[in-house]
C-alpha cells in the first residue's frame, strides 16, 4: 500500500505509513500545512487504495452542522419527509480547512468521530467501516475568519502531521511524474475493506512489556507536571499513543512493543493533546516540549518481547 500511495506522493513514506497506522487503529488525522502539498491527494490516494469511498467537505464559516451530518427534508411529490444523509457517510472524509468553521459546525464532528455514528433528527446511523477523518488547517492562516479548535475536538485526532515542503530532488520526481497525466489514474486497489478490518483487529494483539508500559506512563506523566504546561495529556491520549505505538511495531512486521516505538509517535500523537502556559508558549513549542521531555525520562534498558 505505501508503494501504491508513493506513485502519488512523493517523498513523503513516513507520512503515508503515519496515516495507514491511523488506520488500522480507527484513528483521524490533523493535517497541518500550507496548500498545494498534497493533502487532498493523499486523502483521495487512500480511498482508491482500500476501494473505499471519499468525500470533502470545504469549511467556511458559513457551513452549516446540517451540512456536515445531513438533514430530514420534505419530498412533496412523495407527501413524506425523507433522509438525506451528509458527506460524513463515506470511508474516508477529508475536512478542508476545519479552523475555518464555526464552533457549532466544528461540533458537529465530535460525535461522527468518536462513536463512528451520525444523528439526524433523532434518527441515528452507523458509518460505514472503515471511518477516518482526514482534516487539515493551515499553519500560516491569519486569526481573522478562523476558530481555533478547542482541546475538546484537538484530543480526538489520533496523530497531528506537519505535510511540509518537497526537498529540491522529490520536486524534480514530481514534476516528471505529474508531466502528462495525473498519476493518481495508476493507484491500484491493494487492500478490502475486509482486509483493514482484519488488520484493525490484529494490531490490538501486539504486546506491550510491564517496562515499556510503565516508560509510556513516565512519558503521560512528565507532560502533567511540566512547568510550561497548563493541561497535560489525558486518559485519551494514553490509550492513544499506546495504540500508535502498536502500530509502529505492527507495521514494521513485530508483535511487540519497543521503547523507540513510543518515542518515534510520541510528538506526533501527544504533541497537539499540550495546553501550554501563557509563558511556555512565548519560550517553545509543543512537539519542543516532548523533545524535551523524551531527553529526560529514563528509557528502560532492555525491553522488546513478552510472551
Amino acid at each position: 500500500m505505501k508503494e501504491n500511495i508513493g506513485k502519488v506522493i512523493i517523498g513523503k513514506e513516513d507520512v503515508v505509513e503515519l496515516v495507514l497506522n491511523s488506520l488500522i487503529n480507527k484513528g483521524h488525522i490533523l493535517l497541518e500545512s500550507v496548500p498545494g502539498t498534497g493533502k487532498t491527494m493523499l486523502a483521495k490516494s487512500f480511498a482508491k487504495s482500500i476501494s473505499g469511498t471519499f468525500k470533502r467537505i470545504q469549511f467556511t464559516p458559513d457551513v452549516l452542522p446540517s451540512d456536515v451530518t445531513g438533514i430530514q427534508f420534505f419530498n412533496p411529490k412523495e407527501q413524506e419527509f425523507q433522509l438525506r444523509p451528509g458527506p460524513v457517510m463515506t470511508n474516508i472524509l477529508l475536512a478542508d480547512e476545519v479552523n475555518r468553521a464555526t464552533p457549532r459546525t466544528q461540533s458537529s464532528l465530535l460525535e461522527v468521530m468518536e462513536e463512528r455514528q451520525v444523528t439526524i433528527d433523532g434518527e441515528t446511523l452507523q458509518l460505514p467501516k472503515p471511518f477516518i477523518v482526514i482534516a487539515t488547517q493551515n499553519p500560516i492562516e491569519s486569526q481573522q475568519g478562523t476558530f481555533p479548535l478547542p482541546e475538546a475536538q484537538m484530543d480526538r485526532f489520533f496523530v497531528q502531521i506537519d505535510l511540509g515542503y518537497p526537498s529540491f530532488a522529490e520536486e524534480k520526481q514530481i514534476m516528471r511524474a505529474y508531466r502528462e497525466n495525473n498519476p493518481i489514474e495508476d493507484i491500484l486497489e491493494v487492500l478490502s475493506k475486509e482486509d483493514i478490518e482484519l488488520m484493525q483487529r490484529e494490531v490490538q494483539q501486539v504486546k506491550l512489556s510491564e517496562d515499556v508500559e510503565d516508560y509510556l506512563l513516565r512519558i503521560v506523566h512528565a507532560t502533567r507536571e511540566h512547568a510550561d504546561v497548563e493541561v497535560g495529556v489525558s486518559p485519551r491520549g494514553t490509550l492513544a499513543l499506546m495504540r500508535a505505538a502498536q502500530g509502529k511495531a505492527y507495521l514494521d512486521g513485530r508483535m511487540f512493543v519497543t521503547p523507540e516505538d513510543i518515542k518515534y509517535m510520541a510528538s506526533y500523537v501527544i504533541a497537539h493533546r499540550l495546553v501550554l502556559t501563557m509563558e511556555g508558549s512565548l519560550k517553545k513549542t509543543n512537539r519542543q516540549v516532548i523533545q524535551e521531555l523524551l531527553s529526560t525520562v529514563s528509557v528502560p534498558v532492555e525491553a522488546g518481547a513478552v510472551n
